[in-house]
């Protein structure tokens, strides 16, 4: 017991060891090219202006898309949808029609929504064990939804948002299609095996009450949805982005740093500066600077789209672009802070490892779709 404690204490010391030595060189090596003052100065700076111009109008967007997600499903349009959806869940993903429903709701919300239905038992009785691990990839890949395509058609990018969702569909097909093999291949006797078990209360869309009654309901409880929602997303966006700007931009306009927000070392851009012809190719990516974005994706897709209005305010995005970034940014949509939990809360935390190497190929190949119709429909 003695000894058991003794290597556990000599492995917290070294950890801690190993993370003082990445942080300070990290830190120590950004403050070598701007100056400690200068660093301190544009982390709060940046983090300052990211809260005002950024995080508040994304939060407008959650409150407005909550309140309208709860009328959709107040009023019986989000199981219009299922329904409509239903044909074709069997040969597209192998999932039971009722998936669908998982889909529309982390579409409407974030990916974590699809926790509250898979361990639903009325919901889960329809589904294999695989079937029902692999739907975590398929709600992943449309998390926050409708949050980014309102987002870019704010900024004037309707089109590419909606080209976006097509390439999140394709990705999603391929990590959810993905996910069913390796898991039974890895686990073989889930194949056949069916899920049991969840809580016992049942999905619910039972209404109450008149017209306005509902209406004024569904609104306010929506809002106050997506104001805990905005209020989620304020740690990433302020500590993500901050750091992933300063690794991504540069020095101001007079090449001196002066402790203004959004300066930089543009590491970044110069590691993938290295091998520009690869996203360029894959994604169709015209600045270095933009792989911020699905980098940061990867993390909390609130936090991807706060690197936006300095994008479009430095002339580095174009319409190829914005349809790359709804892609991979549905596709991924922070999946890599949150799978741990999910799949812990599930009870197959053994198959993280894989879902995370699933979920990240999806990603990938939603970029990547989305560029190839951006350019098909170009030339049109």
């Amino acid at each position: 017991m003695k000894l058991n404690s003794l290597k556990f204490l000599v492995k917290r010391r070294i950890e801690a060891g190993i993370f003082l030595i990445i942080f300070f060189g990290l830190f120590g090596f950004i403050s070598s090219k701007m100056g400690l003052a200068n660093m301190l100065n544009t982390i709060m700076q940046t983090a300052y202006h990211l809260l005002l111009e950024t995080v508040f109008y994304i939060m407008s967007i959650t409150v407005l898309s909550g309140a309208l997600g709860k009328l959709l499903i107040e009023f019986g349009v989000v199981r219009l949808i299922e329904i409509i959806l239903k044909p074709l869940m069997k040969p597209l993903y192998n999932l039971p029609g009722i998936g669908a429903l998982g889909g529309i709701m982390t579409f409407l919300s974030d990916n974590p929504a699809i926790l509250t239905l898979s361990k639903d038992s009325n919901f889960n009785k329809y589904f294999k064990k695989y079937q029902l691990i692999s739907l975590t990839n398929f709600g992943t890949s449309f998390g926050m939804g409708l949050i980014v395509i309102v987002f870019m058609a704010g900024k004037g990018y309707g089109l590419s948002a909606g080209i976006g969702f097509l390439g999140a569909f394709i990705g999603s097909i391929i990590s959810t299609r993905l996910m069913q093999r390796l898991v039974i291949k890895k686990y073989p006797e889930l194949k056949d095996e069916t899920t049991s078990g969840g809580d016992e209360q049942k999905i619910s869309f039972k209404s109450e009450g008149g017209i306005f009654l509902r209406i004024l309901n569904s609104i306010l409880d929506g809002g106050k949805t997506g104001v805990s929602l905005g209020l989620a997303i304020i740690p990433g966006v302020l500590i993500i982005s901050t750091f992933v700007m300063m690794l991504t931009f540069g020095p101001g306009a007079d090449g001196t740093y002066n402790g203004a927000a959004y300066e930089g070392i543009a590491l970044l851009p110069y590691l993938a500066g290295k091998i520009d012809f690869v996203f360029k190719f894959l994604f169709g990516f015209t600045n270095p600077e933009l792989v911020a974005f699905p980098i940061t994706s990867l993390g909390a897709v609130g936090a991807a789209l706060g690197l936006i209005p300095k994008f479009q305010a430095s002339g580095l995005i174009d319409a190829n672009s914005m349809a790359v970034f709804a892609a991979m940014g549905m596709c991924w949509s922070g999946f890599l802070s949150t799978y741990s939990a999910m799949f812990d809360s599930l009870g197959y935390r053994k198959l993280i490892g894989t879902a995370i190497l699933v979920q990240t190929l999806g990603g990938i190949c939603a970029g990547i779709a989305s560029h190839l119709i951006y350019t098909l429909v170009s030339l049109i």
